[in-house]
C-alpha cells in the first residue's frame, strides 16, 4: 500500500533519488553479481538523457503542485502520518493522491488505439494520469489492460519518439519506481521523490485467491516483457531489463496494510519462470549483436535469472552454452560480457545436466573462443580478477575435454595447455612462453593443480598420447618425484610443494602406463625405488596433509608413499617384461617386503584407511612380479611367506570396518596364489607354518566374496601330495571336518541358487537336478559353437565346481564326520559331472527343437538314449539317498532301541536291590527266617563244590562253625604251621625281627636271651 504524497520541503528544495542499484548490491556471492560500472550505464542512458527537456532536474511549477499538495495535507494529522481507513484505501487509494479520480482504461486503450495525429498531447496527458494512479503499484485485476497499454505504446513508440519516455515510465511500474514522470505539452520532465517515502507494492493483491485467480495473467503480461525487446529503442530494452531484475530480487515492504497486501517474491519468481522469460530475453541476443549496452544488460539479467533451475533449463531450451560461448571474444572493453557469461556458464553447470551442456559446448566455435580466452587472460592477465577468470574457464575447457568428441585436438587447444602445463619444468622455446613466468600467488598455484588435472583428462583419449609424448609430459611430473630438499624463497612453500607433488604423482599413475617408453628413458623404476627408500627412512620430514591426496599424511610419508606404489602398479601390470626385469634386478621384490614389514610392526596399534592401502598396492605389484616366474617366486621365499601368514589371520570384525581389510585380504590371498603356489619349497614350507589350517579357519567364516577365492587356492594345493593329509587332520569348532565343511558350503550355495531339493534333501528334479531358478528363466538362444552355453557358465559362477574337485580329491569314501544329511548330499556331489554333461546335452536338444531342425533317425535315436541314460542316473542317485535315509532310520531305530533296553535293565536292578532290602529286613526281623536262609545258604554252597576230589590233596575247610548268619564269612583254613625256627616267628617280617635274627653265614641263628622252641605244636592258623 502507498502512503500519500508528502508537502513540499521547507527549504523550497526536494530531497534526492537514490540510484537504481542500491537494492541490488546484496546478492549471492557464489555468483559474484557486480554492480555494472558508470561507463557502461552511461551508454545506455545517454539516449535517455537526450529526451529531457534539460541537463538537470527540473522542479515542477507552484501551478503543478498545488492541487496534490493540497489534497495530500489533508491526510496529515499534527506532525505525524496516520493509516488511511479502508474506505480510504478502495480504487486507486494506492496512488499518492488520495482524491485522485480513478483512471479509464478502457478509454486509454480506446484513445491510444486512434490513429489522429492531432490528438498525441490528449494520449500523452491519459498516460500521465494512468502512471501517477499506478505509481505504488498495479492490482492483478488491473494487469491485462496496463499490458494491453504498454504494448500500444511500444507500438507507438516507433512511430512517434516522444512515447519512448512513457513507455519507460510504464515498465518501471512492473519494478522499483524511483520517481514520476510528468509531461506538460511535448516537453516532459522528472519529478523526483525520496524513496523513503513511496511505499512500492509492482503487484497487489486484495484477496488471498487473487494470485491462484489472476495467475494466467500475470503471466502472460511477464511474458510480454521479453517480446517487448523487438522495440528498436536502447531506454525501452535497457528499462525492461531493469524492471526484470527489480521484480525478480525485490523483498516486498515490510510495511503492514490493512486491506492490500504485496505478492510474496516466490510467487513473483514462479510466474517469471513460468512465462519464458529467461528464454525470451536469451533469443533478443541476437536483436542487439552490435550494441555493446543492451547486450550487457541482457547479459546482467540472464545472470540474475540463472540462479533459478526452471529458469536454466529454459536456457538450456534455448542453447545459452553454444550462444554465450561462441560470443566470448566479442569487443567488450569493460569485460563484464566475459564475467557475466562465465557465471551464468557456472550456474547452468550446477543446476541442469552437465552432459547436455558439454555437448553444446563441443564444437569448433566455442572450443575456439575459450581458447582465445585462456591465452589472453594466461598470457596477458595480470590481475587477481583476471586470473580467477581465467581459472573459471580452465575449470568449464576440463569439462569439454571429458566429451571425446569435443574438437580439442583440432583446434590445437589441447597441444597448447600440455605447453602450459609442462614448460614450469621442462625448458621449451616455444614463442608463447619463451620470457613467461608464473607467480607464487593462490591463483597460479590452482591453475598449476588445473593444468595436472587436464593430463589426466587427455590421458582417456587415446589420440593425445602423441601430444603428450611430444610434450615430454613424463619428464615434467618426473620432476616432483624427488623430497623437496631445500625450498628456495622465491618458490612454493612446503605446503604447496606437498600438494603439488602429490597432485604431480597421482598424474602420473594415470600417464605412466601409455608412455612405457617415455617412463623407461626418463630411468622411471630407479626414481620410484629411490623415492620409496626415502619415504621408508627415518630422515625428519613433517607433512602438512592439507589437500585431498594428503589425506593422513600430516607428520609422515605415508602420502607420497601410497602415491608411489599406485604409480609402480599399473606400471607394472602392463606386464612389459622389459619393465619388470629391470624392476626385479634392482630388489623391489625385498624392499617392498620390507616396507610391509615396517608398515606391519609401525602401525600395528593404529591402523588407518591409507596403512591399509599401502599395504594392499605393495601385494597386487608383488603377486604381478612373481606369477608365472618361479625364479622371482624363490626371491619372494620364506621371508615372504612369514610376512604374508598373519595377513590371512586378522579379526574378521575388520572386514566391515570401512578402512578396506577386505580388499587387503583378497590382495594377500591373490599374493598366496601367485607367489607361493608353483613352487614346491614355498608350498611345503607353507603347510609346515600351518598355512593351510588358516585357509579352512577362513572358509568357516563364510565370506561369501572370499569363499571362491579360497576354494580355488585350496584345489590348486592339492596338487601337492602333502596337501590332502593336512585337510584330512584340520578339526574346527565342535570337531568338524573338512567334509563336513565342504558339503555344508554346497547346500549353501544350492540354497542361494534356488535349486529345488524336498525336506530331506532329495533331488525333486531327475531331468535338471543342478539347475537353480536363475538358470531356469533364461531362453535358448541361438550362439556360435564357440560361446558358452548357460550351463558351461554356471561352473564358473559359483562354487560347487571347486567342491566338487576338492572332494574328488580327498576322495568320496572314509570320509570323517559325515552325518546321514552329508551323505545324502554327497550322493549328488559325486555324480555332478554327470549331471552337467547332461544339462549340455539337454540344451542341445531344446536349440535343435528351437530352430526347428530335426536330426536323422540315428542321431535322434542317440540323442534319445543319453537323455535316457542321464535320467536313470538322477534315479539312481534318489535311489541311492532313500537306502541312505531308511538306512539312516534303521540305525536311529536300534538306537532308539539300545535305549529303551537300557533303561528297562535300570529299571529291573533297581527291582532287584529293593527285593534284596525286603529280604535283609525279613532276616534281621525274623530268626526263623535267618536260620532258614542260613540252610538254603549252605546248600547252595555245597552244591557249587565238585563231588569227585583229587587223590593225595588236603580238603580245608572254610566255614566256622556254630554262626548262624547269612553274610559270607571271612576265609578260615586250618593248616599245620611251619616252625619258628624257619620262619623267625610273627615278627620276621618287622624292623624288630631283623635286629633280633641277624642272618649270618645265609642262615637264621638264634640270639641270646631268645628262648627257642624246641617242638612246635599243631595249632589251627587264621589265613586271609
Amino acid at each position: 500500500m502507498a502512503s500519500p504524497s508528502w508537502p513540499e520541503a521547507s527549504s523550497g528544495s526536494l530531497l534526492p533519488m537514490p540510484s537504481f542499484t542500491e537494492r541490488q548490491r546484496s546478492l549471492s556471492s557464489s555468483s559474484r553479481l557486480e554492480r555494472p560500472s558508470e561507463g557502461e550505464l552511461s551508454a545506455g542512458s545517454s539516449k535517455n538523457l537526450g529526451l529531457l527537456s534539460c541537463s538537470r532536474l527540473e522542479r515542477p511549477s507552484e501551478d503543478e503542485l498545488s492541487t496534490g499538495s493540497s489534497r495530500n495535507l489533508g491526510l496529515l494529522r499534527g506532525s505525524r502520518l496516520e493509516r488511511p481507513s479502508e474506505g480510504e484505501l478502495s480504487g486507486s487509494n494506492l496512488a499518492q493522491d488520495n482524491h485522485l479520480k480513478s483512471v479509464d482504461l478502457d478509454h486509454v486503450i480506446t484513445l491510444l488505439e486512434g490513429t489522429e495525429s492531432d490528438k498525441s498531447e490528449e494520449q500523452l496527458q491519459a498516460l500521465k494520469k494512468l502512471i501517477k494512479h499506478y505509481e505504488s503499484g498495479i492490482p492483478l485485476k488491473d494487469l491485462t489492460q496496463i499490458s494491453n497499454i504498454l504494448n500500444l505504446c511500444a507500438e507507438k513508440s516507433q512511430l512517434h519518439h516522444i512515447f519512448i519516455e512513457p513507455t519507460c515510465e510504464i515498465l518501471k511500474l512492473y519494478g522499483c519506481l524511483k520517481g514520476r514522470l510528468q509531461f506538460t505539452s511535448m516537453t516532459c520532465y522528472w519529478l523526483t521523490i525520496p524513496t523513503e517515502m513511496i511505499t512500492r507494492l509492482p503487484f497487489y493483491k486484495k484477496n488471498s485467491s487473487d494470485e491462484g485467480n489472476y495467475a494466467k495473467e500475470v503471466q502472460e503480461s511477464i511474458a510480454q516483457l521479453g517480446y517487448l525487446m523487438r522495440v528498436p529503442y536502447s531506454q525501452v530494452r535497457i528499462q525492461i531489463c531493469k524492471s526484470v531484475i527489480s521484480f525478480y530480487h525485490a523483498e516486498p515492504p515490510k510495511k503492514e496494510f490493512e486491506v492490500y497486501q504485496p505478492i510474496s517474491i516466490n510467487y513473483k519468481r514462479k510466474m517469471v519462470e513460468l512465462a519464458g522469460l529467461a528464454e525470451t530475453l536469451l533469443m533478443s541476443l541476437t536483436l542487439v549483436e552490435n550494441q555493446l549496452p543492451e547486450k550487457l544488460w541482457i547479459i546482467k539479467t540472464l545472470q540474475h535469472l540463472s540462479i533459478s533451475e526452471e529458469n536454466c533449463k529454459l536456457m538450456m531450451k534455448a542453447q545459452a552454452p553454444t550462444r554465450l560461448c561462441s560470443h566470448l571474444n566479442d569487443v567488450d572493453p569493460s569485460g563484464q560480457f566475459l564475467f557475466r557469461s562465465s557465471e551464468i556458464l557456472w550456474n547452468l553447470l550446477e543446476k541442469s545436466s552437465n552432459e547436455e551442456i558439454i555437448n553444446q559446448l563441443s564444437n569448433l566455435a566455442c572450443v575456439n573462443a575459450l581458447k582465445e580466452v585462456f591465452l589472453n587472460l594466461f598470457l596477458h592477465g595480470s590481475s587477481h580478477y583476471d586470473r580467477q577468470l581465467r581459472n573459471d574457464i580452465l575449470v568449464i575447457s576440463t569439462l569439454i575435454a571429458q566429451n571425446p568428441g569435443a574438437p580439442m585436438i583440432e583446434t590445437g587447444f589441447a597441444k597448447q595447455l600440455i605447453l602450459f602445463a609442462t614448460f614450469f619444468e621442462v625448458k621449451s622455446h616455444n614463442p608463447l612462453v619463451k620470457g613467461f613466468k608464473l607467480t607464487y600467488c593462490y591463483e597460479d598455484f590452482e591453475l598449476k593443480k588445473l593444468l595436472f588435472n587436464m593430463l589426466t583428462v587427455f590421458s582417456k583419449d587415446v589420440s593425445t598420447v602423441q601430444l603428450l609424448h611430444e610434450g615430454k609430459v613424463m619428464l615434467a611430473l618426473f620432476h616432483y618425484v624427488k623430497p623437496n630438499e631445500k625450498p628456495g624463497v622465491l618458490d612454493w612453500s612446503a605446503a604447496q610443494y606437498e600438494e603439488l607433488q602429490l597432485h604431480a604423482i597421482a598424474t602420473l599413475a594415470i600417464v605412466a602406463p601409455l608412455l612405457v617408453e617415455d617412463y623407461m628413458t626418463c630411468q622411471g623404476n630407479t626414481r620410484l625405488l629411490m623415492f620409496l627408500e626415502w619415504c621408508a627412512g627415518n630422515d625428519p620430514f613433517f607433512g602438512q596433509g592439507n589437500s585431498f591426496h594428503g589425506t593422513g599424511g600430516r607428520g609422515n610419508k605415508l602420502a607420497q608413499m601410497r602415491y608411489c606404489l599406485r604409480v609402480l602398479n599399473p606400471v607394472v601390470s602392463l606386464g612389459d617384461d622389459a619393465v619388470n626385469l629391470d624392476l626385479c634386478d634392482q630388489g623391489a621384490i625385498h624392499q617392498l617386503l620390507g616396507i610391509l614389514k615396517n608398515t606391519t610392526n609401525n602401525f600395528k596399534e593404529k591402523e588407518d584407511a591409507i596403512v591399509v592401502g599401502i599395504q594392499t598396492d605393495i601385494f597386487l605389484t608383488l603377486s604381478t612380479l612373481c606369477e608365472n616366474n618361479v625364479h622371482r617366486k624363490e626371491i619372494f621365499g620364506w621371508e615372504g611367506v612369514d610376512t604374508l601368514i598373519p595377513f590371512m589371520k586378522m579379526d574378521a570384525k575388520k572386514f566391515y570396518s570401512g578402512l578396506g581389510h577386505n580388499r587387503l585380504l583378497f590382495s594377500a590371498l591373490d599374493c598366496l596364489w601367485c607367489c607361493v603356489m608353483g613352487c614346491t619349497i614355498l608350498e611345503d614350507y607353507f603347510l609346515e607354518r600351518e598355512g593351510l589350517f588358516t585357509l579352512l579357519d577362513l572358509l568357516v567364516l563364510n565370506e561369501a566374496n572370499v569363499c571362491n577365492l579360497i576354494l580355488g587356492i585350496l584345489v590348486e594345493f592339492c596338487d601337492n601330495p602333502k596337501t590332502v593329509s593336512h585337510i584330512n587332520v584340520w578339526r574346527g569348532e565342535k570337531d568338524q571336518t573338512a567334509a563336513n565343511l565342504l558339503i555344508n558350503l554346497w547346500r549353501q550355495e544350492e540354497e542361494e541358487m534356488g535349486v529345488k531339493h524336498d525336506k530331506l534333501g532329495r533331488i525333486a528334479d531327475i531331468k535338471r537336478p543342478l539347475v537353480g531358478h536363475f538358470q531356469k528363466q533364461q531362453e535358448i538362444i541361438r550362439m556360435p559353437a564357440t560361446c558358452p552355453t548357460v550351463a558351461v557358465m554356471d561352473v564358473a559362477e559359483n562354487m560347487r565346481a571347486k567342491i566338487y574337485c576338492l572332494i574328488c580329491k580327498l576322495g568320496f569314501e572314509n570320509l570323517p564326520g559325515l552325518s546321514a544329511k552329508d551323505f545324502v548330499t554327497l550322493a549328488i556331489i559325486c555324480r555332478y559331472l554327470d549331471f552337467k554333461v547332461g544339462e549340455i546335452w539337454s540344451e542341445v536338444c531344446a536349440e535343435l527343437k528351437r530352430e526347428q531342425f530335426r536330426p536323422v533317425t540315428a542321431d535322434q535315436e542317440a540323442l534319445q538314449v543319453i537323455t535316457e541314460a542321464f535320467q536313470n542316473v538322477g534315479k539312481m542317485v534318489v535311489s541311492l539317498q532313500n537306502e541312505m535315509l531308511e538306512s539312516k532310520q534303521y540305525q536311529e531305530l536300534r538306537e532308539e532301541e539300545k535305549g529303551y533296553a537300557k533303561i528297562q535293565s535300570l529299571y529291573k536292578q533297581k527291582e532287584m536291590v529293593n527285593k534284596s532290602w525286603e529280604n535283609f529286613l525279613t532276616r534281621t526281623s525274623n530268626y526263623e527266617a535267618l536260620k532258614k536262609a542260613k540252610r538254603r545258604q549252605e546248600r547252595s554252597i555245597d552244591a557249587s563244590r565238585p563231588k569227585e576230589r583229587q587223590r593225595n590233596a588236603t580238603f580245608h575247610p572254610t566255614d566256622i562253625k556254630g554262626l548262624n548268619i547269612t553274610v559270607a564269612s571271612g576265609r578260615l583254613v586250618t593248616v599245620e604251621s611251619t616252625p619258628a625256627e624257619l620262619t623267625g616267628g610273627p615278627l620276621m617280617d618287622t624292623e624288630l625281627a631283623l635286629k633280633r635274627l641277624p642272618i649270618r653265614g645265609g642262615a637264621l641263628k638264634g640270639v641270646k636271651g631268645v628262648k627257642i622252641m624246641d617242638s612246635f605244636k599243631k595249632d589251627s592258623v587264621s589265613v586271609q
